[in-house]
């Protein structure tokens, strides 16, 4: 009955503990999904990311390609379309990694896939969010529209800051 229910979940987060365990070896950060998306975003696009996990603003920036020397705060997200969340300190690109779009009622649990990749000029994005007088903030409430026009994975649309290499792409299709 309940005790086979809780037996059950101890062995699993047992074993969940030790998978984290190991995936804080490899980002040398805990397993969270921010910090395991600031990893991967690390590796992909060269950005090297702040001493801290907890920096105000942004998570490091960019050290090579288009963006070099631009500020990026990295936000990993199960499904995007539920918003983003918006920082009031200055920096110059939101990069969002984000699953597979939820369908409505489904579970918030976080899949580990990376389905799509959006870049926002953090700039534009707040006076466009500023124009329709969206609260930014926690769970920023963006466009389909917005998502699509700054989404450079897996197909760029409209005018990107950043085309991605064929090895960026190929390195972000591992997780999908």
């Amino acid at each position: 009955m309940w005790g086979d229910d809780l037996r059950r979940l101890a062995e699993l987060l047992r074993t969940r503990d030790e998978l984290d365990s190991k995936i804080a070896e490899v980002t040398g950060r805990s397993a969270r999904q921010g910090d395991v998306g600031e990893f991967i975003a690390a590796q992909v696009f060269d950005i090297e990311l702040a001493n801290t996990a907890t920096q105000a603003g942004h998570d490091g920036k960019f050290r090579s390609g288009p963006l070099k020397g631009a500020t990026a705060n990295v936000k990993m997200y199960g499904d995007a379309v539920a918003g983003i969340d918006l920082s009031p300190h200055p920096c110059d690109f939101h990069l969002v990694l984000s699953g597979p779009r939820r369908p409505a009622g489904a579970s918030r649990h976080h899949r580990w896939r990376i389905f799509a990749v959006y870049l926002f000029a953090t700039g534009r994005l707040i006076d466009l969010l500023n124009e329709r007088s969206v609260k930014i903030g926690i769970a920023t409430s963006v466009r389909r529209s917005d998502l699509e026009t700054a989404r450079i994975f897996p197909d760029a649309r409209l005018t990107p800051s950043l085309l991605l290499t064929e090895e960026q792409g190929r390195l972000l299709s591992l997780f999908c």
